[in-house]
């Protein structure tokens, strides 16, 4: 059985900062569950990892990774949970503040905690096959296996899960923060900088992104962030694997958080909208459509294009709730036009994950216009709760969720192709016509609940790349 280190910044259930975090908590589940892989974690120990996780770790060494001129130490804890073994590098000169990102030194932390990837190897009693590395903080540890370990059996993976996130530094960082010669410099260096991000892909063997729509996108100049041209000359070795959900985790039959738990049943899930709409502070009618976003409030999510139809929207005799936080245009936007339709709009300035799922069990609608979406969860979410996907076709949504047509009753939810705000009201005004059409509405209904997006499929897919390199090896 193939044995894979996954690296990544953060995992469910330990610490989450985004979508990451859940790939990172269930693709391993999903490869151990059957019988794929043999898959073992490496992360960070933060201070904001709960302290319930942190006292059932085990110190099992310490050793010296050295950052440029600065000699640090990494201690190495071991935790199992749910089958899997995972490693945390403790050092508290980096990990030991608040939150997990957005330090001015987040590029020196995440050459550290790659070094230390590669220097603790040896100590992990764990012969891995393939180092499988996430997004651009364990980027470098790719780049210093194949520089380091030339030699080696072990193989990497490289997924991106955001190209917009790339880890810059300048390029005085080469001497400040390497121990490398300078041939390696080009590796490293891209438009100026170094971009961790980049390093991985000149060095993986392999690179995977998160749908295969956002591997055709990423290719061009738009969606590319700059990287498209390096894209394009490792094109044969990158393939993109559309992301699942823990199904057992997202189920309305089980989940605590919502007020009546179903299966498929309109009637309990109007139950549920109508303990909510008591709960908001809303007209209680669960005939009303109701329709929800739950994101990050910021302009990839494709705001700007709510933010300029949802006033007329709300002409209609419809509700809509937006929970989560971030820029500030969007938060003060939003709250003002919930301010002006107070019987129609609810806006809640925060995430919390129990609200959350409460949204998704009360819907009738979910809203991602995303301006990109590298995959997307929520949608798929949003379905697992009998919720219909309103998207913009792009990257993991293109991929997820198919348009609704009236004349062959085919599709899971309602799409549009170009960044437009009246291509948005058009398909908004199209969904609450089928909703008050009982028959389109049902045949709608009937695709939804078809719709499944466990980690199944796609934990084959990763396994045939893991396989096709690790085969690739044995002929060598």
């Amino acid at each position: 059985m193939t044995k894979i280190l996954f690296a990544a910044s953060e995992c469910v259930p330990f610490i989450k900062t985004g979508g990451l975090a859940d790939v990172i908590g269930s693709l391993p589940q999903a490869l151990m569950k059957d019988n794929l892989a043999d898959v073992r974690v490496i992360l960070p120990l933060y201070d904001e990892i709960p302290l319930e996780w942190q006292n059932k770790m085990e110190k099992k060494t310490s050793f010296k990774v050295e950052v440029g001129w600065r000699t640090h130490e990494a201690i190495l804890y071991t935790l199992e949970n749910d089958g899997i073994l995972y490693y945390f590098i403790k050092n508290d000169f980096y990990f030991s503040r608040r939150g997990v990102y957005g330090y001015y030194d987040d590029g020196e932390r995440f050459v550290f905690f790659s070094q230390a990837i590669i220097e603790g190897l040896p100590l992990l009693d764990f012969d891995a096959d393939v180092l499988h590395a996430h997004d651009w903080q364990t980027g470098l540890a790719v780049a210093f296996a194949n520089i380091y370990l030339p030699a080696s059996r072990l193989k990497t993976v490289f997924t991106i899960h955001n190209i917009k996130y790339q880890g810059l530094l300048s390029h005085d960082s080469f001497d400040n923060l390497f121990n490398l010669s300078r041939e390696h410099f080009n590796g490293l260096e891209w438009n100026g900088m170094l971009n961790c991000m980049k390093a991985a892909i000149f060095h993986a063997d392999k690179i995977t992104t998160v749908s295969p729509t956002y591997a055709e996108e990423i290719r061009q100049p738009y969606y590319s962030e700059g990287l498209d041209s390096i894209l394009h000359e490792r094109e044969g070795d990158l393939s993109g694997v559309i992301n699942g959900i823990n199904l057992e985790d997202y189920h309305p039959m089980k989940d605590p958080y919502i007020h009546v738990n179903y299966k498929s049943s309109r009637v309990k899930k109007k139950e549920n909208k109508e303990a909510l709409q008591a709960e908001l502070g809303l007209p209680v009618n669960g005939d009303i459509p109701m329709y929800i976003a739950i994101s990050r409030l910021v302009e990839q999510k494709g705001f700007h294009l709510l933010e300029r139809v949802l006033d007329e929207f709300l002409q209609e005799d419809i509700q809509v709730v937006i929970l989560g936080t971030g820029d500030y245009e969007f938060e003060h936007s939003f709250s003002h036009i919930a301010i002006r339709n107070s019987t129609k709009m609810h806006m809640l300035l925060q995430f919390n994950e129990g609200q959350a799922r409460k949204l998704y069990a009360s819907a009738d609608f979910f809203l991602m216009p995303s301006k990109f979406e590298p995959c997307g969860l929520s949608q798929l979410i949003a379905l697992q709760y009998k919720t219909v996907p309103i998207v913009r076709e792009t990257g993991g949504l293109k991929d997820t969720v198919q348009a609704f047509n009236a004349e062959t009753g085919e599709g899971n939810g309602f799409s549009f192709a170009n960044y437009n705000a009246h291509e948005l009201l058009s398909i908004l005004r199209y969904s609450l016509d089928v909703f008050h059409d009982s028959s389109l509405w049902k045949k709608l209904m009937k695709n939804v609940n078809k719709s499944s997006f466990s980690w199944s499929e796609s934990a084959k897919a990763y396994t045939n790349i893991y396989k096709s390199l690790t085969t690739l090896e044995d002929r060598e």
